[in-house]
């Protein structure tokens, strides 16, 4: 029996935090007509959620020339729940982009009625993270709040510190991803989904390890708590995703 958050988030037609572990796909491209074929052929998958990473996109110094492009999304993948990610550089995100210049872009998006989620690192500054969930708020659309290390796996008391430092921040989905260098990271990963699902974190929660050893993290982690995996679509967005027909395949054996 999976388990599922004590409070649970509905976007669109799904319910994330319930007893589906479900499957979101990242949408990558530089430009806007390979954007929209990617939506086009990733949809047809059959994905819970798809996610554009809009800090790949050539033209996200362009407000206007980005929000046209998200209408053009919304139009081509539907009903589909849609994740907006503007990442920061220094948490993978492709570009070095001014900090305003992102605020002012994920406002937009979320204010444009087009997206149902945002996600958001805890590491911009305090008025950064404010001002996006005042916007999230005032316009119905959930707000991640996350944390990324891409260069080791910290230790359990960390991760779970930071799954409740995004719920006392006033997220409404809680996400951590952290690179291991060993099956034993894995497990501090997944010990620290655990806790955070029993012991305090009332919030639906995202937890990953990436790159190779921490593919099984990807497949299993809905059995320890986390609500939400991400598979690879034309590209990966991050190390060790998994092809979504793969993903699916291996999910049937534990779900």
């Amino acid at each position: 029996m999976r388990l599922q958050s004590k409070n649970k988030v509905t976007v669109r037609h799904i319910t994330i935090g319930g007893p589906k572990f479900l499957i979101c796909i990242p949408l990558i491209a530089a430009d806007r007509s390979s954007l929209l074929q990617q939506a086009k052929e990733m949809t047809a998958l059959n994905p819970d959620l798809l996610e554009w990473r809009i800090d790949g996109f050539d033209d996200v110094g362009e407000l206007s020339t980005s929000l046209e492009t998200l209408e053009g999304l919304r139009q081509e993948i539907g009903s589909a729940p849609l994740i907006l990610t503007f990442r920061v550089h220094s948490e993978g995100g492709a570009k070095r982009i001014d900090q305003a210049h992102r605020c002012n872009v994920i406002k937009a998006a979320i204010q444009s009625g087009h997206v149902d989620i945002v996600d958001v690192e805890m590491c911009n500054e305090p008025d950064f993270t404010a001002s996006i969930k005042t916007a999230c708020v005032e316009a119905g659309v959930q707000l991640i709040l996350s944390y990324h290390n891409f260069d080791h796996t910290p230790n359990e008391a960390f991760i779970y510190g930071k799954l409740a430092q995004a719920q006392t921040m006033g997220a409404d989905i809680a996400k951590a991803a952290v690179m291991p260098d060993g099956s034993g990271d894995v497990l501090t990963l997944l010990n620290a989904t655990h806790q955070a699902r029993t012991q305090g974190v009332q919030i639906p929660i995202i937890t990953m390890a990436m790159g190779i050893h921490g593919a099984v993290s990807r497949i299993a982690g809905g059995l320890f708590g986390s609500d939400i995996t991400f598979a690879m679509g034309a590209d990966a967005s991050a190390p060790g995703q998994i092809p979504i027909e793969q993903l699916r395949i291996a999910m049937d054996v534990l779900y």
